[in-house]
């Protein structure tokens, strides 16, 4: 692994699912310099930030709405989250969500 890779690697680790970090790190393997280069640029989602994001304002689905699930969003919004149900299912599970979007999207760059 070249010292590039190893460097996106550790700083990026935490924003992708733990069972999936030996896949990130092959794919990192097998690229060049300037494409790791390329994947600094990436903005990641944080998952302690939608983490919070849930917590305070997600009864009204402004969780889903960020990840891309328009319809959960609504669903959310208009039942005050199914009445504090998939708010709290949200809240225990976003982080997991946004780290698994994250490494889709890597993998789609990839």
């Amino acid at each position: 692994m070249s010292q590039k890779a190893d460097i996106y690697f550790m700083t990026n680790q935490k924003f992708f699912p733990a069972e999936k970090l030996y896949a990130v790190k092959e794919r990192l393997d097998s690229m060049t310099d300037d494409q790791i280069q390329r994947l600094m640029y990436v903005q990641l989602k944080e998952p302690t930030t939608y983490l919070l994001i849930s917590i305070f304002i997600g009864q009204l689905g402004i969780d889903r709405f960020l990840l891309g699930d328009v319809g959960m969003g609504i669903l959310k919004l208009l039942t005050g989250g199914l009445c504090g149900i998939l708010w709290i299912y949200d809240m225990v599970t976003i982080q997991d969500k946004v780290r698994n979007l994250n490494f889709e999207e890597l993998m789609r760059i990839m």
